[in-house]
This record gives structure tokens, C-alpha cells and sequence, in this order.
């Protein structure tokens, strides 16, 4: 345990909070401990390349609405709020064109719109959404899947503290 990892929650579970998938979490755990966090990072990234349509599926329904609250509790929602801060705007205009087009794109594509908001503006944040509500299905499947690769691993840094280390001596 570290001072990033409550006192009852294992690796896998905070793993679980920055991508939603057990297969991804329980192979990234079993790997632990990591000789530092750029090897853990360089195989989160790794394990998320190999997500399955259907994992991808899975990961998503953890994912918010960009510009809603997440509606569950725990690290997986602090994550959420945390990335999506930066994002918050009172220009009313943006945040209709950013309700608009998620309406529109759960309308085109059957699922939220999903970005890594970390780093990125409103503005950037609609500007994205509006270019790739003109792609195909398969082009749109392929950056979800990207977006929450990124996402993973920005997350994985956060709890990184907890997975990375000299494993403990054998009793």
C-alpha cells in the first residue's frame, strides 16, 4: 500500500478505475511489481493495444457523458471530475453544441462520445466531436479505442505508486 492506494483497495481494483476491463486489470496486476513507471505505463499501453471490441464496450459504460458527472463513487468518479475540470466553460453556446453533438453522435454511433479531456479545452473538446461525428463506423471505433488507451494510461500514472517497487521477500 502506498499513499496513493486506499488502505482496502487492491492493485486490481485501482486498476479497474483507470480502465474498465478485469482481463486488462488482471494481467497488469499480475505483472507488479515494476521496476518503475515508465515500465508500468509502457505495459498498461501494451494491454490496452490488445482491447477486444467487446472490452472496449465494457470499458465504455464507465464513461460519462463529457460535460456529466460520473454516476458512481470512487476513484473511477475523482478521475472523471479531475479530467473533466479543466474542460468546464459559462459560454452557453459551447455547452449547447457540446449537448447537440452527444445527442447526435449516441444517435450515429450507439455510445457516448468518448476523449481524453485531460489537457483539452471545451472548445478543442467540441471541435473534436464535431469532426468525428462525419467519420465511418470503423474509423470512429479505432479512436475510441485510442481515447481510452490514452485515458488508461494518464490513469495508471496516478496509482502507479501502488505497482511499482521492489516486490516483498517470501516468508
Amino acid at each position: 500500500m502506498t499513499a496513493r492506494t486506499a488502505p482496502d483497495e487492491t492493485p486490481r481494483d485501482a486498476l479497474l478505475a483507470c480502465l474498465a476491463v478485469p482481463r486488462w486489470a488482471d494481467e497488469l496486476a499480475a505483472g507488479a511489481p515494476y521496476a518503475s513507471v515508465d515500465v508500468l505505463v509502457e505495459a498498461a499501453d501494451r494491454l490496452a493495444r490488445t482491447l477486444s471490441a467487446d472490452e472496449v464496450e465494457t470499458a465504455l459504460a464507465d464513461h460519462p457523458r463529457i460535460g456529466q458527472r460520473h454516476g458512481g463513487a470512487g476513484r473511477s468518479s475523482a478521475f472523471s471530475a479531475s479530467e473533466q475540470a479543466a474542460s468546464l466553460t459559462t459560454d452557453e453556446a459551447l455547452t449547447e453544441r457540446l449537448l447537440a453533438g452527444n445527442r447526435t453522435y449516441e444517435e450515429r454511433f450507439g455510445r457516448v462520445f468518448l476523449i481524453r479531456a485531460a489537457g483539452r479545452d471545451r472548445a478543442a473538446i467540441v471541435a473534436q466531436l464535431e469532426r468525428r461525428l462525419a467519420l465511418d463506423d470503423a474509423t470512429e471505433e479505432r479512436i475510441v479505442a485510442e481515447q481510452l488507451r490514452e485515458i488508461a494510461v494518464l490513469r495508471v500514472r496516478g496509482i502507479a505508486d501502488g505497482l511499482v517497487g521492489e516486490a516483498e521477500p517470501e516468508r
